[in-house]
Order: structure tokens, then C-alpha cells, then sequence
């Protein structure tokens, strides 16, 4: 079995862990733009051999693991040069782009749409963990336009390393991920940079910073090559979620402003209900 890995960082790495651990005839090759990361992936063994767009002809399986402005423009190319029988995947965050991007492809029947939702703020082939996926969603979107061969051996292999898999349509999916996974990244860079901006000011601030902190603004130190892109790609949904966060944190302000201890408490009691939301034993999920 040929896997062609494009993107040999956090979740590409992963992907390649799982892929040697299940499947022992494996051939894993890496292609990343990056050297130093392909090189840093040979060393520490996630793959077997270096290549290009140009080897894929022989891939059995090619994952797209890059930010989604990349994928949406490698995705034709990918597709453009497989053999029949071939799957290829991608991992990005945002569907519709890239659905809309090769739904007349002759070859469309040999892309599945997947959106893992693993994943943590570090980056590149060092980040790659072999227990990343167990517990996790993945969502699988238009698996109607799969080949059903192609279809069954993809989910047999998400169900074997751990995952849960989800259907969503590919607008759907982006609209809901704005809110679930967008907006606490932008949340997340924004309040370090209004702290970071404050530390430039006042010497010492971080001294005081506690644990709620060092949680709350964990993936701000996610990569900016990775997010920027999923931003610009959801926009319309991103800003949405933007305008909704930004009305609720005026309306906190307002009710602080205005001592307004009920207000204040009832909003809070109102956010804990995400207690039970997230509670993972509602979702049949391990604790």
C-alpha cells in the first residue's frame, strides 16, 4: 500500500503513525514544501521516503493535510494525476471551498471530504501524536459523491484508530465550525494580543497570570499559517460568529457598567449550561 502524505506536520505526522501501526505492508511517502520538516520527518521515521506531486501516479491512498487555501488549489492537481482505484482525502477545517472546487472533476468520486476534529496548538512533524485521534469526531461531508469501495475502506480505518464519524453537508459543517472551532481560536489570539499589548506597558502582568489563563489563551499559540487562511476561507460564517460574540460581550460590559449584579449573574448562569453540553458521557464518548 503507497500513502502519499502531503503535509507532514501535526496531523499529516499522526495520519502516518496510525497508518504504520495498522497497516504493516505500508510505504509512506511525505511531501511538504517545508525541508526542514521533511527532513525532521525522515529522521524521526513518520515516513519512509521523500516525493513530489509528480510520484503519486502509484499512491493507493494521498492525505492532504496543508492549510485550506493550499489544499483548495492541490486538490484538482491531486486528482488530475492518481490512478483508478486511488482515494484522496483532505483534513482542513473548512468543506465548502473545496467541495465547490472539484465537484465537476472527472475524477471526483475518489475524494472524500473529512474533517478530523483533533488536534492541539503545536505544530509540524515533532507535534505528531499516535493517540491524537482516539476518542475524536470526524466529519465526513457529500460522502454520497465517494465511491462506496473507496467510502468503506476510509471508515474502516477512521473506526479502527478511534474516531467517531459524523455526516454533515459541506455548508453546514463550515457555519457550525465557525462557531465551535473559529471563534475560540479568534477569541483565544485576540485576548493574548490585548494582554501581550498590556505586558509592553505594565512589566510583571504575566507574573500574575494563573492556570484560567494559561487554559484560555492555550491556542493562541496555534500557527498563524494554518488559521489565517481558515478564517479568510469562512468568512461570511466567521464574522457572523464575531458579530453574536461581540454583541454578548457588550452586553457583559453594559451590565458591569451599570452594576448590574442580576445581569451579570444570569448571563454566567446562562454560559454553564455549556457544562452539560460538553459533558462527554452525553455524547457516549470517553470521559
Amino acid at each position: 500500500m503507497n500513502v502519499y502524505i502531503i503535509g507532514v506536520g501535526l496531523i499529516g505526522g499522526s495520519l502516518a503513525l496510525q497508518i504504520r501501526k495498522k497497516q504493516k505492508d505500508a510505504v509512506i511517502y511525505g511531501i511538504d514544501q517545508e525541508e526542514g520538516h521533511l527532513k525532521k520527518a525522515l529522521e524521526i521515521k513518520l515516513i519512509d521516503r521523500g516525493a513530489n506531486l509528480d510520484d503519486i501516479a502509484d499512491a493507493d491512498w494521498i492525505i492532504i493535510a496543508v492549510p485550506v487555501d493550499q489544499s483548495r488549489r492541490l486538490m484538482p492537481l491531486v486528482l488530475d494525476r492518481i490512478a483508478e482505484g486511488a482515494l484522496v482525502f483532505d483534513v482542513g477545517s473548512t468543506k465548502a471551498a473545496i467541495c465547490e472546487s472539484v465537484k465537476d472533476h472527472p475524477k471526483r468520486k475518489q475524494y472524500l471530504a473529512t474533517h478530523p476534529i483533533a488536534g492541539t496548538e503545536f505544530s509540524g512533524p515533532l507535534a505528531a501524536k499516535e493517540d491524537l485521534f482516539k476518542g475524536k469526531v470526524n466529519i465526513l461531508c457529500e460522502t454520497e459523491r465517494t465511491d462506496p469501495e473507496l467510502l468503506r475502506r476510509a471508515k474502516y480505518f477512521f473506526e479502527e484508530v478511534g474516531m467517531t464519524i459524523r455526516y454533515m453537508n459541506p455548508v453546514d459543517h463550515d457555519k457550525h465550525i465557525a462557531y465551535c472551532s473559529h471563534l475560540s481560536h479568534i477569541s483565544s489570539f485576540m485576548l493574548g494580543k490585548t494582554v501581550i499589548d498590556k505586558e509592553t506597558n505594565e512589566a510583571g502582568i504575566l507574573d500574575m497570570a494563573g492556570s484560567g489563563f494559561a487554559s484560555t489563551v492555550r491556542l493562541a499559540k496555534s500557527s498563524p499559517s494554518m488559521w489565517a487562511p481558515i478564517f479568510l476561507q469562512n468568512k461570511e460564517n466567521v464574522m457572523q460568529a464575531l458579530e453574536e460574540y461581540i454583541a454578548n460581550l457588550s452586553s457583559f460590559k453594559d451590565a458591569l457598567e451599570q452594576d448590574n449584579y442580576l445581569e451579570l449573574f444570569e448571563q454566567m448562569k446562562n454560559a454553564n449550561r455549556i457544562r452539560k453540553i460538553l459533558d462527554p458521557a452525553r455524547h457516549g464518548l470517553p470521559q
